[in-house]
C-alpha cells in the first residue's frame, strides 16, 4: 500500500519572482511534482531540481489547458501515489484562483492540504504601480470584484459613494460593460482610473484616465491581459503629490 502524499497550494505572488513568500519558495522547490498555472512566478520552474515534476495546466483564453475537474483528478492522483504535490498559482489561490474548490476535493478523498499564502494582484498590482487602495481622506475601504462577469449594483454604489476604491481583476474583456453599468448606477464620470499591466514586472505599465475615457483610453494604449483596474480618488495621478498652500 503506498504512502498518502499531500498537497501545498501555493499563492506565487503577482508574477515578479521575488515576490513569493519564503514559505512558497521552499515548498516549490522540496516538491515531487509542480503543478501550475501560467500567471506567477513560472521563471522559477527554470531553477527546480531536474527530479522534480513540472505539469502545466495554465488557463488560456480559449485555450484552456485542463478544466479544473480535471486538475483537482492531478493534484488526488499523484498525492495518492505519495508524492508531495505543489499546486503553484498566482496571487494568492483563495482570492477567485478557485482554490478552495481544489482543497476542498482533496479533503473529499482524505490528502492533507498545507495552504500558503500569496501576495495577492489585487493589492499588489496597485501598490507597484504607486496607487493605495485606502488613504486617508480619500477612500477608507477598497472592495474587489470579479472582472469577467457583470458586477452587483451595490458594489457601483460603494464606488459611487466616493470612499470605497474598487478593484477589478480580469476585466479587460468587460471594460465597456463595466463603465456602462457604472454610469448607469450614478458613478461620477470624472472618477479616475487606473489600469496596472504585467505589475511587478520590467514591463509593468500603468495607464491613468477616468471612468468617461476609460474604453476609449485602454484601446488606444492596447492595454493587454493580465492587468487589474482600480476606480476611486486614489487611482488619480496626484493623489499622492504634496498639497500646494495657497498665500492668502
Amino acid at each position: 500500500m503506498s504512502t498518502r502524499g499531500r498537497v501545498v497550494l501555493v499563492g506565487g505572488g503577482p508574477g515578479a519572482a521575488d515576490l513569493i513568500t519564503m514559505r512558497g519558495f521552499r515548498a516549490l522547490m522540496s516538491a515531487d511534482v509542480v503543478i501550475t498555472d501560467r500567471l506567477g512566478p513560472t521563471m522559477l520552474l527554470d531553477d527546480l531540481p531536474p527530479e522534480i515534476e513540472v505539469i502545466d495546466v495554465g488557463k488560456r483564453p480559449g485555450a484552456h489547458t485542463a478544466t479544473q475537474e480535471e486538475i483537482n483528478a492531478l493534484l488526488i492522483d499523484h498525492a495518492t501515489r505519495g508524492r508531495k504535490v505543489v499546486r503553484l498559482k498566482g496571487g494568492d489561490g483563495f482570492l477567485f484562483g478557485r482554490g478552495g474548490e481544489e482543497v476542498a476535493a482533496c479533503h473529499e478523498h482524505g490528502i492533507p492540504v498545507e495552504v500558503v499564502p500569496g501576495v495577492s494582484s489585487a493589492l499588489a498590482a496597485p501598490a507597484a504601480g504607486g496607487i493605495p487602495v485606502t488613504h486617508r481622506g480619500l477612500a477608507d475601504g477598497a472592495l474587489v470584484v470579479h472582472g469577467p462577469q457583470p458586477i452587483a449594483p451595490k458594489a457601483w454604489g460603494l464606488l459611487a459613494d466616493g470612499t470605497t476604491t474598487l478593484v477589478l481583476l480580469m476585466a479587460i474583456g468587460n471594460l465597456q460593460g463595466h463603465v456602462a453599468d457604472a454610469l448607469a448606477a450614478g458613478v461620477d464620470p470624472r472618477c479616475p482610473a487606473a489600469i496596472i499591466e504585467r505589475a511587478s514586472m520590467p514591463d509593468e505599465r500603468v495607464t491613468r484616465t477616468c471612468l468617461w475615457t476609460l474604453v476609449l483610453t485602454a484601446a488606444t494604449a492596447e492595454v493587454r491581459a493580465p492587468a487589474v483596474v482600480v476606480l476611486g480618488g486614489v487611482a488619480h495621478a496626484a493623489a499622492l503629490e504634496p498639497k500646494v498652500a495657497h498665500a492668502s
